[in-house]
């Protein structure tokens, strides 16, 4: 048992060194314990396509297989105002890396998936679910080491989410962004009400480096009013004349999600 055990840390932490930056990867191997991954999957879909087999598959037969392997809760949403064609977002919990690697053949292994899934699993090419899939895997950073949901979000109240993007032009810069999240951000985000879900550093995926994280709030207008409070809070203003910040966001993506009635977020 030990040796099975041994075995199962040492190639989770020689993944875990494969794929992170180059700073995480160097640091104490302990650097990441206790921080949730993330698996942010986006489905993009053909113009004018519906996707009431992806939302049959992900409520029936995905989220709760997931929440069966432990990920909860689990976020889909999909986008207010799309500029392009219609896309599913989901969001994964991962309580470790090895959660996330072992996750495919554990699904496979579920009857229960398999069959609630099956439609969706075995459709045709003449009906596909969707035109491609987007998918990233986030490091929790430690400032927020688990996903988070205000009280409105777990009751399923009217809620709006913002899922921002900060990509940044070196790798160096992008870690910076993330110490300077750590060093009051986040704790300035929840101050002014601004409803965190997660911060994750992206460290597989395409258009690296880059952080995602996800605000939220009841409605529009009041995520507005938080924001405006952010920018006005006297510690939002000491990190931001900070030189060694400078520069470390050379674009932002945000779009506006709503979530499905099924969303566990």
């Amino acid at each position: 048992m030990k040796r099975r055990t041994f075995l199962k840390t040492s190639l989770a932490t020689s993944a875990l060194a494969g794929v992170l930056p180059a700073r995480l990867a160097t640091a104490d191997e302990t650097s990441a314990a206790g921080r949730e991954y993330y698996e942010l999957r986006v489905y993009r879909l053909k113009p004018g396509a519906d996707h009431d087999l992806l939302d049959s598959y992900l409520e029936k037969a995905l989220i709760p297989a997931l929440n069966r392997l432990g990920s909860r809760p689990v976020g889909v949403f999909t986008e207010i105002e799309p500029k392009e064609a219609q896309s599913v977002y989901v969001l994964v919990p991962y309580p470790t890396l090895e959660a996330f690697g072992t996750v495919g053949a554990r699904l496979k292994a579920d009857t229960a998936y398999l069959q609630a899934g099956a439609e969706y699993l075995q459709t045709p090419k003449t009906k596909p679910a969707w035109d491609r899939i987007d998918t990233w895997l986030l490091l929790a950073f430690a400032g927020m080491p688990k996903l988070e949901q205000p009280a409105y979000s777990r009751e399923k109240k009217p809620r709006v989410f913002e899922l921002r993007r900060y990509y940044s032009y070196s790798e160096e810069k992008g870690q910076k962004k993330v110490d300077m999240f750590n060093a009051g951000e986040i704790d300035t985000m929840r101050e002014v009400g601004l409803g965190p879900i997660f911060y994750g550093q992206a460290i597989v995926g395409n258009g690296l480096p880059h952080l995602d994280y996800m605000v939220s709030a009841e409605n529009r207008d009041a995520h507005k009013e938080h924001w405006n409070a952010f920018g006005n809070h006297p510690v939002w203003k000491k990190l931001q004349a900070d030189p060694q910040y400078a520069d470390t966001v050379s674009h932002i993506e945000n779009p506006f999600l709503a979530p499905t009635a099924y969303s566990q977020i």
